[in-house]
């Protein structure tokens, strides 16, 4: 239990507060703040809700975070603030795990179907007035390696089964039957199992092990019909190997939503490379996310000032929310 009746909670949020957040204030001590205020208003506060959750600030004010108790960031992702500091520290990390599952598989279910059904140049013929029949390629049938076995991935693996796709997993933990994916891969022997798969969607958390696991090598191992898909981080790229990848014909495309620096740089040969779809790391917005990602810190903040066990309890160590966590009191 809390002991003050009113906790202080500090919201990191940019410019623009979250929406829907008069529940809270009329229970707490609500201190809004950018990332230049974060020091002043994370004095004295056992709670921090991370809402800006691209913002790399918490590591630069965590001196000033001697009463921190919880953390949430309202992503699934909690590589911003996943230091030191806080990896040492009692501090409860908590995620927004679930909020983005099912969009991030319809994206990827939408980028597989628009390179098999050639969506792009049908749209750029159109725009030149051209008539041009061509014959497109059928995604029954096809083998798929989801790189991260989480939610997301699972979500990605029910989906495209459903469009006929055949779908095989890699993870930390190897494994057969599993409900969703069949087989589950050694991630660790990535370029062992890469050869067999014509799509390889990167949805893996950002860990030590992860960053830059997608490579010369990687890229080298796949076929070259192969199309490659991240919507995981932008970090588990070289970006660079991937450019040469493309260009040499090592792979066949690419669609990517997340970048190691973004916005993505205007001289970024990706923009201009054919067969490469590109969005600005909006694979899982869909309308009202920032409505969820309230209602789903909202829970967990009632579940913290009764003392109750919170819900997306991340393994600082891990970097993720393991399959099997019950969940930490605050």
């Amino acid at each position: 239990m809390i002991a003050s009746e009113f906790p202080v909670l500090a919201v990191l949020c940019g410019s623009a507060p979250p929406p829907d957040m008069a529940a809270i204030e009329n229970v707490a001590v609500v201190r809004y703040t950018d990332a230049r205020g974060l020091t002043e208003a994370l004095t004295g506060a056992q709670g921090l809700f991370v809402y800006d959750f691209l913002s790399t600030a918490v590591p630069g004010a965590w001196h000033a975070a001697g009463d921190l108790r919880w953390l949430h960031i309202a992503s699934a992702g909690v590589d911003p603030v996943l230091f030191p500091g806080l990896v040492e520290s009692d501090v409860v990390l908590t995620n927004s795990r679930g909020v983005f599952d099912d969009a991030i598989a319809e994206y990827v279910l939408g980028v597989v179907l628009a390179f098999a059904k050639d969506f792009a140049r049908s749209l750029d013929l159109q725009r030149a007035g051209t008539w041009q029949h061509r014959e497109t390629e059928r995604v029954a049938g096809r083998e798929v390696l989801v790189v991260g076995t989480g939610p997301i991935g699972r979500s990605i693996a029910r989906l495209l089964r459903a469009a006929g796709l055949r779908v095989s997993g890699a993870g930390r933990r190897p494994r057969t039957g599993d409900p969703d994916f069949g087989t589950v891969h050694d991630s660790a022997q990535l370029t062992e199992h890469l050869p067999a798969f014509d799509y390889v969607v990167a949805v893996a958390p950002l860990t030590e092990q992860t960053k830059g696991m997608f490579d010369a090598a990687a890229f080298g191992a796949m076929k070259p019909s192969a199309r490659f898909v991240n919507v995981g981080r932008g970090e588990l790229v070289v970006t660079s190997d991937l450019v040469a990848a493309l260009r040499g014909g090592q792979i066949a495309g690419a669609a990517l939503d997340v970048f190691d620096t973004e916005p993505l740089p205007g001289d970024s040969p990706l923009w201009t490379m054919p067969d490469v779809l590109l969005s600005p790391h909006m694979s899982g917005d869909f309308l009202g996310w920032r409505t969820t990602l309230v209602e789903v810190f909202a829970a967990n903040f009632r579940r913290w000032v009764a003392g109750e066990p919170l819900h997306n309890v991340v393994d600082k160590r891990l970097g993720y929310v393991p399959s099997e966590s019950q969940g930490a009191a605050g």
